[in-house]
């Protein structure tokens, strides 16, 4: 074979392997848009309490499922190329199986991971845009999911840090605003307080929260006084409790305490500082 044959030969592979190329980015293109389509109508095809709620599951099966199918169409693809590029796949494969053997003790952890991917996507436990604390290897590792694969969790916290969580790393899930959240506030008062009134004041300023235009659709049900929840030492501690929608615990809760303070301050109720008090012994 002369060099210009072979020459003519490495030309035309390489333009096969450019044609390949483009024909995998489109229809990579063409899967994801299709992808997502088919997921929104099964999602919206099944019962959720709230669009927010039809929203995360939709935006977490369509980027594992688009992941995914990326993985397995460059897969297929980088193996059409090989072949185009004339290389003897038999052995390469022989190889890969040998190498496989040596590091297989090492893909355990990645298929833990793959396995416990498959049952949070399946089980629901968490979706895109939900706020979780993962127990993970003894550390607590919380904030807001940006992206779910098969294999790992990304989470960004409070300071902007994106942690990157291993699926299989075992441990409790906390899911911070699944369906409703929970608003719990405590407040102290001092031990002169008529707890009667203590209690009106509370039960009035949650009311009229829930009724605030700004906090009307947030608010499933108001804040209100629900016990006595023990004796500090400088004050009498209310715990008070009420349901609002996912991921607005925080705000709402921010907003009761002004609106409860400024109440307390007119109803002349008071929100002690730490104090100890001494009495000397008589001699």
């Amino acid at each position: 074979m002369h060099w210009s044959d072979i020459h003519d030969l490495l030309t035309i592979a390489w333009l096969q392997v450019a044609l390949t190329i483009g024909i995998t980015i489109v229809v990579q293109v063409v899967l994801r848009h299709t992808l997502r389509r088919i997921v929104e109508r099964t999602v919206h095809s099944h019962h959720h309490s709230s669009r927010a709620e039809e929203k995360k599951r939709e935006e977490t099966l369509t980027s594992v499922f688009q992941a995914t199918s990326a993985v397995l169409l460059w897969t297929i693809a980088v193996l059409v190329m090989l072949t185009q590029l004339h290389v003897n796949l038999v052995a390469l494969l022989t190889g890969a199986g040998v190498l496989g053997v040596v590091i297989g003790f090492g893909a355990q952890e990645a298929v833990k991971d793959y396995l416990a991917g498959i049952f949070i996507i399946m089980e629901n436990q968490y979706r895109v845009g939900d706020i979780v604390t993962l127990y993970a290897d003894g550390a607590n590792v919380g904030g807001v999911v940006e992206e779910i694969t098969i294999r790992i969790t990304k989470l960004r916290d409070l300071d902007g840090n994106l942690h990157i969580v291993p699926n299989g790393s075992g441990g409790v899930v906390t899911n911070r605003s699944f369906k409703f959240a929970a608003v719990n506030v405590d407040v102290g008062v001092s031990y002169d307080t008529d707890l009667e009134k203590a209690r009106e004041v509370i039960n009035i300023v949650g009311k009229a929260q829930a009724k605030a235009e700004k906090w009307a659709d947030e608010i499933l049900e108001p804040i209100e006084f629900l016990r006595v929840d023990k004796f500090g030492d400088s004050a009498v501690m209310l715990k008070c409790v009420g349901q609002v929608k996912p991921a607005t615990q925080w705000d709402v809760a921010g907003d009761f305490r002004m609106r409860l303070k400024k109440a307390f301050d007119e109803a002349g109720i008071v929100i002690p500082f730490q104090q100890v008090v001494i009495h000397q012994a008589k001699k």
